[in-house]
C-alpha cells in the first residue's frame, strides 16, 4: 500500500477502513495501553491515519506523536482533535530506510504493517524498534491469516454471501495470489493486504529487538467479514493478533 492509496482513501477513511477501536467489545487494546502508560512518558501512534486512538492516549501520556504516511490522514485527524494540546503531528513514510525515530517510552501500532512488500515491512518494524527505548513496550495490532484462512474455509462451506466471492479467476491471477499467500499477502478489496501467522509474529517481534510479553486474539462479530452470515455462527470468531512486548537492550 503506496503513500498515494493512502491519500486518494483519505477523505472517506471512516466508511472505508474497518474501525478496531470501535469492534474491540472488550476493549484489550485499549487495557494494554493502559496498563503501561505514564503521565510522564511519551508515546508514539505509528501509522495513526485520521487519529482515532489519539483521544485515548493523550490522556494517559505526557506526550504524543502521530505519525502517519499520508498528509490527507495527517489534516483530518488535527481538525478532529483541536482540544487535545498534547499531539504533534508528523508526517513520515516509516517503511522508508531514511527515517528515524527515537526516546519513546510506547508506541502503538494498529493495523499499519500491511504492505505486501516484504523489505517496505522489515524496514516498519526495524522503525519501531529504533523508536522504543529500552525496556519500553510496543502494542501491536495486526491482521491475522489463521483468521483469514478461517473465515474463507466457513464461507467456502456454508456458502455465505455465495454473489459476493468469486469462484473462479484467471491462471494469471491464481499464480499471482499463489505467490502471495506464501507470504500472507491476501486480497482485501483487491489490495494485497498482510496478514500474520501467530507464531511468525513473535520471530520477527524477537529478530527486531522485542520479547513478546502477551499475545491476544481481539475477536470481531461475523458481521464484519459478511453481509449476511447466518444466525447460528458465533464462535470460534474472527480476529487480530494483539501483542504486547517490551524493547530489550
Amino acid at each position: 500500500m503506496e503513500r498515494k492509496y493512502w491519500e486518494k482513501i483519505a477523505p472517506s477513511y471512516e466508511e472505508e477502513i474497518f474501525d478496531v477501536l470501535k469492534q474491540d467489545k472488550q476493549q484489550l487494546i485499549r487495557q494494554a495501553i493502559e496498563s503501561r502508560a505514564s503521565a510522564s512518558h511519551k508515546v508514539v501512534d505509528a501509522g495513526c491515519a485520521v487519529g482515532k486512538w489519539l483521544p485515548v492516549l493523550s490522556p494517559l501520556f505526557q506526550q504524543v506523536t502521530a505519525v502517519d504516511i499520508s498528509a490527507k490522514n495527517l489534516a483530518i485527524a488535527a481538525a478532529k482533535y483541536p482540544e487535545l494540546t498534547n499531539v504533534t503531528y508528523q508526517r513520515a513514510d516509516l517503511s522508508s530506510a531514511h527515517i528515524t525515530m527515537k526516546g519513546y517510552d510506547m508506541a502503538i501500532c494498529i493495523n499499519a504493517i500491511l504492505s505486501d512488500s516484504m523489505t517496505k515491512r522489515d524496514r516498519f518494524f526495524n522503525q519501531l524498534s529504533k523508536a522504543v527505548k529500552t525496556n519500553g513496550s510496543l502494542v501491536l495490532v495486526v491482521p491475522s491469516l489463521e483468521s483469514w484462512l478461517l473465515s474463507r474455509t466457513i464461507q467456502k462451506h456454508y456458502k455465505i454471501d455465495q454473489a459476493l466471492f468469486r469462484g473462479k479467476i484467471t491462471d494469471s491471477e491464481a499464480a499471482s495470489r499463489y505467490n502471495n499467500i506464501q507470504q500472507g499477502n491476501v486480497e482485501i478489496d483487491d489490495v494485497a493486504t498482510k496478514h500474520y501467522l501467530g507464531p511468525e509474529l513473535q520471530l520477527t517481534l524477537e529478530r527486531n529487538g522485542f520479547a513478546m510479553e502477551e499475545q491476544h486474539k481481539v475477536e470481531y462479530d461475523w458481521h464484519t467479514e459478511f453481509v449476511a452470515p447466518p444466525a447460528w455462527l458465533k464462535d470460534p470468531k474472527p480476529f487480530d493478533w494483539l501483542c504486547v512486548c517490551r524493547k530489550k537492550n
